[in-house]
C-alpha cells in the first residue's frame, strides 16, 4: 500500500493510471486546490494543517511509503483547519514557508520520516517521464540558442534569494524574466515579445537544494504553446532531474513550429 500525496497539474493523474493498470493497492491524500480527486472511493480531502488526520489515515491503512505529485502551493495559514499534531507542527511549515513551496514540501517529508513514513520519489511508478540528455525535436539549438541556454543556466545556478525559482528565459543573451512565486504561466507572460518571433529559449532546472524526491519542475504541451506565444525558439530542462508531460505531442507541436526541445 501506497500514499499519494496529490497536489495540483496534471502529473498525479498520470501516476495513477500507471498504479491501476499495475494493481498496486494505494490511497490518496487529496491536497489539490479544486480537490480534484473526490470522485475516487480511495481519496481523502483533508487540510495540509490536518496532520494528525492523515498520519492516522495512513497508520489505519498499513500505509508506510508515500509519494508527492503535482503543485501544493503556500496555504492561507490564518484559514488553516488544524487538528492537534497540525497545531503542533504548524509553526514548523510557517517558518518553511518563507523559502518558497519546495520549502513546505521538504518540511512535511522530514515530519513524515519522524512518523516512520517513508517518501518515494515521485518518478518512481513513471521514470518515462524524465528524458535523457539529447535533443527531441528536428530542429536543434544554433550557437545563439546555444548562447542563451549558457546564459541561463549560468543565471539559475547563481540565484540566492530566488530560491524557489525553477525558471529563467533568457533572449539575445538577455535574462527577460525569472521564475517568481506566480509560476511558469507568469514568468512566460511578462516576456512576450512582438519584435521578436522565435527567439530565446525557457529553461527548467531544479530549484536549489531541492529534495529530488518531490516538486520536479514539470513541463508539458500546455508549456510549449505558452512558449511559442510567448516567441521563443525552445525549451531546455535537465536530464533526470524533470517531469515531461503530453511527450510525444509536444515533439509533434515543436517540429511544426520549427522549436527545440533539449536536455541537458
Amino acid at each position: 500500500m501506497i500514499g499519494l500525496i496529490f497536489g495540483d497539474t496534471d502529473f498525479p493523474k498520470e501516476i495513477l493510471k500507471t498504479i491501476k493498470k499495475k494493481k498496486i493497492k494505494y490511497l490518496i491524500i487529496d491536497l489539490s486546490k479544486s480537490k480534484k480527486f473526490k470522485k475516487n472511493k480511495k481519496s481523502y480531502s483533508v487540510s495540509i494543517g490536518q496532520f494528525g488526520k492523515i498520519i492516522n489515515i495512513l497508520n489505519e491503512n498499513k500505509c508506510n511509503k508515500v509519494l508527492f505529485a503535482g503543485k501544493v502551493s503556500k496555504p492561507n495559514f490564518s484559514k488553516l483547519k488544524l487538528d492537534l499534531k497540525g497545531i503542533y507542527y504548524i509553526p514548523r511549515i510557517i517558518k518553511a514557508s518563507n523559502l518558497g513551496d519546495a520549502a513546505i514540501l521538504k518540511e512535511i517529508i522530514k515530519i513524515f520520516a519522524q512518523n516512520k513514513i517513508k517518501t518515494e520519489n515521485s518518478l518512481t511508478f513513471n521514470p518515462e517521464l524524465s528524458l535523457k540528455k539529447g535533443n527531441y525535436s528536428k530542429i536543434k539549438p544554433n550557437k545563439q540558442d546555444q548562447l542563451d541556454i549558457k546564459k541561463a543556466i549560468k543565471t539559475l545556478n547563481n540565484l540566492k534569494q530566488y530560491d524557489f525559482s525553477q525558471g529563467v528565459v533568457v533572449r539575445n543573451n538577455k535574462v527577460v524574466s525569472i521564475e517568481g512565486k506566480g509560476g511558469t504561466k507568469k514568468m512566460l507572460e511578462k516576456s512576450r515579445s512582438k519584435k521578436f518571433r522565435n527567439h530565446g529559449v525557457l529553461v527548467k532546472f531544479a530549484k536549489k537544494k531541492q529534495d529530488l524526491r518531490v516538486d520536479l519542475p514539470t513541463i508539458g504541451l500546455k508549456t510549449l504553446k505558452q512558449s511559442k506565444t510567448t516567441g521563443l525558439k525552445g525549451v531546455v530542462v535537465k536530464n533526470k532531474q524533470h517531469i515531461f508531460l503530453d511527450k510525444s505531442e509536444c515533439i509533434k507541436f515543436a517540429n511544426r513550429n520549427n522549436m527545440f526541445i533539449s536536455v541537458k
